[in-house]
């Protein structure tokens, strides 16, 4: 069952005193052509709490996917800004943005994105050693975590696959594993399950929300299915580049 809420504030079951991992002030994004603008975002402003999971609903051309992008330091806003466990994007040169992003940052899109020489444990290894990049201190894999995640994703036995044989929720797995290698503060997932089977989609969603309970990130998911958005603690409504309302899912 769900219940809405007008207020744009944190889950109020979390830490009041927690602050925000992702804040939104007066985002906006205008696409330029020429002379024409088009706006993609106008407004948008939301306080996530660490810890929390978030869905992001809306139909095609809502403004989700340029949100997931600003969000994810992958582009800046036109206006306003976003704060990214306390730091602004949009005062950190490239390099450091990057870095940022690296270190605070897990990314599942819909399209898996495996590197397909790569074998599923490359894929998840390679990760683990882009975000050592720059990095005067190097981390070694986390050993323990990467047990933990192929063996509550189901993969152990599946590692020294190539993507091309295997399925695709099983590639979508590994691709969940790469993200949480790093054990990132935050998670961005841009339809997780777009495209995946009903079992699939319903597996990969469940592991989702484990994994962010196991691991205590915030986990931020774009979708434009309104059942798998349930699985939040949130679910913002998106149309027409801005947030219409905020729902908190309760249990």
């Amino acid at each position: 069952m769900s219940v809405y809420s007008s207020t744009l504030q944190p889950d109020p079951s979390l830490s009041s005193a927690a602050t925000p991992i992702i804040l939104a002030r007066n985002v906006g994004k205008t696409y330029r052509s020429g002379k024409l603008e088009v706006p993609a975002l106008r407004d948008v402003n939301f306080a996530i709490t660490p810890g929390e999971f978030v869905a992001i609903v809306g139909p095609s051309g809502s403004g989700k996917s340029t949100l997931f992008y600003i969000l994810g330091g992958l582009t800046g806003a036109t206006t306003g800004s976003v704060l990214i466990d306390g730091i602004d994007f949009a005062t950190l040169t490239d390099a450091e943005r990057t870095k940022t992003r690296r270190a605070k940052i897990g990314f599942i899109f819909q399209r898996f994105n495996l590197l397909p020489t790569l074998s599923a444990m490359g894929n998840i290894e390679i990760a683990h050693d882009i975000a050592n990049l720059g990095s005067a201190a190097k981390r070694e894999l986390d050993r323990p975590l990467l047990e933990h995640l192929t063996e509550m994703l189901g993969i152990q036995g599946r590692l020294e696959h190539r993507p091309n044989e295997l399925s695709g929720g099983e590639q979508q797995r590994v691709a969940i594993a790469r993200a949480l290698i790093n054990r990132p503060a935050i998670v961005l997932a841009d339809e997780p399950t777009g495209n995946l089977d009903t079992k699939n989609s319903d597996a990969v969603l469940k592991m989702l929300r484990q994994s962010s309970r196991d691991l205590k990130q915030t986990v931020l998911m774009i979708t434009h299915n309104p059942e798998a958005a349930q699985i939040a603690d949130r679910i913002l409504h998106m149309r027409d580049g801005e947030i219409t309302h905020i729902e908190t899912v309760q249990r």
